[in-house]
């Protein structure tokens, strides 16, 4: 396994993702029963953006600290707040952003006393060093495990709510069907949960061939968002980062709609596409 997140972390694609994840989870924090969390590819949770790793790349840079730069974070919609509210209360005292969390921080930062978290990651170190951040918390469990079996192994979960993070590092050709294979196993075994998948956006002709993959599940609710940085006419760079969300709660689409130009205007992201459609509705039309 070559990818490492700490080159990447705070950059535009964290950016959109981790705003939509914490706006997730504080839904689910607004009823009083009890949620469940499974991140199938966790990393190492945590990131300290001064690292020489992640300045190396200067991503974050050209992410979460170029959104926020004078007084950014004024500029967007209500969506953001959760994700403004933890990146504060994790750098508190500090000079703009230099504790960097990564989702399973995000999901721990947002859980309740009676919440749950699973995390699942291949890489023998970064385990390691999840188990080092969380160590003696008995709402979470580390598995050194691939993230795809996690799915088998742990649903459904005895909780009746939650969210399932999937966010593969996109080393293997065959990425994209092995999400839609593992999206329908995890659907089977737990229909009623949400779901919150990543992708990147680089060759147009496969995200529409993952699409076509997803609506041939017939899973419905299934909302498809994108925010693009470039026009997708290379297929060699990343040039924009995806979601699907499956059973999404309400004013999603809405809160979406007005949280994504804000963002691709913080990221002074140029002229990209971006917005979100249905892939099913929830009666399992095609959008």
């Amino acid at each position: 396994m070559n990818y490492r997140h700490i080159f990447h972390a705070g950059n535009a694609a964290d950016v959109m993702k981790h705003a939509v994840l914490a706006w997730l989870l504080d839904r689910l924090g607004t009823k009083d029963a009890p949620f469940f969390v499974l991140d199938t590819h966790a990393g190492i949770g945590r990131y300290d953006l001064d690292n020489q790793a992640a300045t190396r790349t200067g991503e974050a840079l050209r992410g979460i600290r170029r959104v926020l730069a004078d007084g950014g974070a004024d500029r967007l919609p209500e969506g953001a707040k959760p994700y403004l509210d933890l990146l504060a209360k994790l750098n508190e005292g500090a000079d703009g952003v230099k504790t960097y969390p990564g989702s399973p921080l995000i999901s721990r930062m947002m859980m309740r006393e009676r919440d749950r978290l699973v995390l699942a990651e291949l890489h023998v170190e970064d385990v390691k060093t999840l188990r080092t951040l969380f160590q003696g918390d008995g709402q979470i469990a580390v598995h050194h495990m691939d993230g795809w079996l996690s799915l088998k192994a742990h649903l459904p979960p005895k909780e009746r709510r939650g969210l399932v993070v999937i966010d593969p590092p996109f080393e293997a050709p065959d990425e994209y069907e092995r999400m839609v294979a593992a999206l329908a196993l995890a659907h089977r075994r737990w229909a009623t949960g949400q779901y919150l998948l990543w992708y990147p956006v680089k060759d147009r002709t496969a995200v529409w061939r993952f699409h076509q993959m997803l609506e041939d599940t017939g899973i419905p609710k299934m909302l498809a968002a994108e925010l693009c940085w470039s026009d997708d006419d290379r297929s060699d760079r990343l040039n924009g980062s995806g979601l699907i969300l499956v059973n999404p709660p309400w004013r999603t689409e809405e809160t979406l709609n007005e949280l994504l130009p804000a963002l691709q205007t913080g990221l002074a992201a140029g002229i990209g596409p971006l917005g979100c459609r249905w892939l099913r509705d929830e009666n399992g039309k095609l959008g």
